[in-house]
């Protein structure tokens, strides 16, 4: 803040500031919204939306159903095959317990009439059937989960066929969607971007200068950093483009301004002193002449010095001497800092000798 503004102006402008941000807060708050929320716009599309419309969701529904088969045939094998576990158990154990009845005793001459190993072979070979029988059911069980398994990878790979050969059609959608909702958006962030501009350059010296500085940073911040995360593979080239243009223009409109300054300040330096100094800003004049540069060209002065009472490179009068007490004083203070008279009722104000 300048040090010629009063106490009471520094704190108000800083706190214009603080409103201008706040206001680019907010700004920028609802920009992000929205431009986060424009691709609502569009409907969202799928692979599945450029599938066949019959045969796709009949590839699915067995796909669904063979899964569901799968997972009750798994569990019907397990169980069978706990049941074949236990008749080749039961077969082993009677037929270990037969060899050994068998080698305790003698065999009868006839076979037919040994009541006992008669009962134990019957016995033995009813283990031995419920054992194949056991087996033939798993058998079957497994057989049945192969054809499930089989069934839904064909089904998938036909599926799979269906979605390679509709998705170059997806991702063309996709890409034509994706051009449309950055168009949006570039339509929404680039006209922000214009209005900025022009604000920036014809209203920011006006009152309403902390809504314009707000709306600037507010419009800046939604295109070269809300867009970003939005931007397509070539959206780049379209950000880097806008800022090179914008950069251009800026450096145009800056390097006129310097121009049109430079030539204000030389046909003000033609102009008489006393005329030059009421031209100047009151404000303006002090703010320049606390950083040590002369107000009307603004080269730096050695202001310490007492003999400086004119500007070495503009000829502007830099100090006079009151004409009520003749104290040497600022050339632009409105009174005198040694008698307090108006410098409006001092009479034409004389150089000091030094």
């Amino acid at each position: 803040m300048s040090k010629a503004l009063r106490w009471s102006e520094k704190w108000f402008r800083r706190g214009l500031w603080l409103l201008a941000f706040v206001f680019a807060w907010f700004l920028t708050g609802l920009g992000s919204t929205i431009v986060g929320d424009l691709p609502q716009v569009e409907q969202q599309r799928t692979l599945d939306d450029f599938l066949d419309p019959q045969r796709a969701p009949a590839l699915k529904a067995a796909i669904r159903e063979a899964d569901r088969a799968e997972r009750d045939l798994q569990a019907e094998l397990e169980q069978l095959q706990l049941q074949q576990q236990a008749a080749q158990a039961n077969h082993r154990a009677a037929r270990d317990s037969f060899q050994q009845w068998l080698a305790t005793r003698s065999a009868t001459q006839r076979p037919d009439q040994d009541d006992e190993l008669v009962q134990r072979t019957r016995a033995l070979d009813g283990l031995r059937q419920a054992e194949r029988q056991a087996l033939a059911a798993v058998e079957a069980r497994q057989q049945s989960l192969l054809d499930v398994r089989q069934g839904r990878d064909r089904s998938q790979t036909e599926l799979q066929q269906l979605q390679d050969g509709a998705r170059q059609q997806f991702d063309s959608a996709r890409r034509a969607q994706e051009l449309r909702v950055f168009a949006y958006r570039l339509a929404l962030t680039l006209p922000l971007l214009a209005v900025a501009g022009w604000l920036f350059v014809r209203k920011r010296h006006t009152s309403a200068w902390p809504f314009v500085w707000g709306f600037v940073i507010f419009a800046g911040v939604a295109f070269f950093v809300e867009l970003v995360p939005y931007l397509p593979s070539y959206g780049g080239y379209v950000h880097y483009i806008v800022g090179i243009v914008i950069t251009v223009l800026g450096g145009r409109h800056a390097i006129a301004a310097l121009q049109r300054y430079q030539e204000r300040q030389r046909q003000a330096e033609t102009l008489p002193d006393t005329e030059r100094r009421q031209a100047l800003d009151y404000d303006l004049a002090l703010t320049r002449l606390a950083k040590g540069v002369c107000p009307g060209c603004e080269r730096t002065v050695d202001l310490k010095d007492p003999a400086n009472d004119f500007c070495p490179h503009c000829g502007i009068c830099l100090h006079n001497r009151c004409g009520a007490c003749q104290t040497r004083k600022n050339a632009f203070a409105r009174y005198c800092h040694g008698c307090g008279e108006p410098a409006a009722v001092q009479g034409a104000a004389s150089p000091s000798a030094g």
